[in-house]
């Protein structure tokens, strides 16, 4: 049987801060670890593997309200590839959908940017002024 790992391994190991291991844990994404009589955690080998199963659905952009669903579905034997395939599929259409919104404020941005080629005052500063009608007519739209 593998020797039980404090917190400060297992952060290490994963590569994760102390911190986001209770918070984990307080979310319910890491399941709580028996403690010692002095009130230390224990932790195995899993505690890790879990830790980067969860920092690794974060680096492709799932919540972790989402990574919760997955965890489940990943004990869950009735599951099958289909659900977390599904899941997967929105992930990447929300993702699509960020893009896109993305690349229109950027393109919206380079136009104000062009605008302002000229230079002057700050009071004629079209980047400044068309910040300034946009906030007026959405105002308006309230």
């Amino acid at each position: 049987m593998p020797k039980p790992l404090t917190i400060g391994r297992v952060a290490k190991q994963a590569d994760v801060h102390i911190e986001t291991i209770r918070y984990y844990e307080h979310r319910g994404l890491l399941p709580e670890p028996p403690r010692t009589e002095s009130g230390y955690r224990l932790y195995d080998g899993e505690s890790v593997t879990r830790l980067r199963f969860i920092k690794e659905a974060q680096a492709l952009g799932f919540s972790l309200e989402e990574i919760q669903g997955l965890l489940a579905l990943r004990v869950d034997k009735e599951t099958s590839c289909v659900e977390v395939r599904s899941r997967a599929e929105r992930k990447a259409a929300d993702i699509e959908a960020k893009i896109r919104s993305l690349q229109a404020m950027r393109d919206a941005l380079q136009e104000m940017i062009a605008a302002c080629e000229r230079g002057g005052p700050t009071g004629e500063c079209p980047f400044l002024e068309t910040l300034e009608r946009n906030a007026r007519e959405k105002k308006g739209r309230d």
